[in-house]
């Protein structure tokens, strides 16, 4: 399955949404207090706040899709995978630009190059990989038997390879 820039850049954007919905176990959580949190308001007391939003924890198979993307990552050059990183994280042109130091049509050519480059050499992959199936199947048959060899008569004499059928 080839996989087209538009696809990529799809799975990207899935990746990164993946990553923020992972649950914080080994990053550091920051300052709490055991003390239960201070009531300002009386409406707060009984309960009228807004419930929180359940956190949805991605599925084995997004994760898996995600470290994908990460190898696809590494097939580009450092600022480039930084661009289609903050890219498919929504950030903003301007913000691409500042972290980087180019201008905007040059983030931008350079986004469209790293997909394109990503996609041709999934491609290649591929292509590859098709290769080496096609040349292991042949090595895989020892060699051509006869019909007479393999065919082993059953109990009431019929041919194994006749599959019931009178001949």
């Amino acid at each position: 399955m080839t996989l087209t820039p538009r696809e990529i850049e799809d799975r990207l954007e899935e990746a990164a949404w993946t990553l923020r919905r992972l649950p914080e176990k080994d990053r550091p959580r920051g300052y709490t207090s055991s003390w239960p949190p201070i009531v300002r308001d009386a409406k707060h007391a009984y309960g009228y706040t807004p419930e929180a939003p359940m956190r949805v924890i991605p599925s084995a198979a997004a994760i898996s899709r995600m470290e994908e993307c990460f190898d696809w990552l590494l097939m580009l050059e450092p600022d480039d995978a930084r661009i289609v990183w903050m890219r498919a994280e929504n950030r903003r042109w301007k913000q691409i630009c500042a972290r980087i130091g180019v201008v905007r049509s040059t983030a931008w050519r350079r986004w469209v190059a790293a997909l394109m480059t990503i996609a041709k050499k999934l491609k290649s992959q591929e292509k590859s990989a098709r290769k080496a199936r096609a040349a292991q199947a042949p090595a895989a048959t020892t060699g051509r038997t006869s019909r007479e060899n393999v065919a082993k008569p059953q109990a009431d004499g019929q041919d194994a390879l006749n599959f019931g059928r009178d001949t």
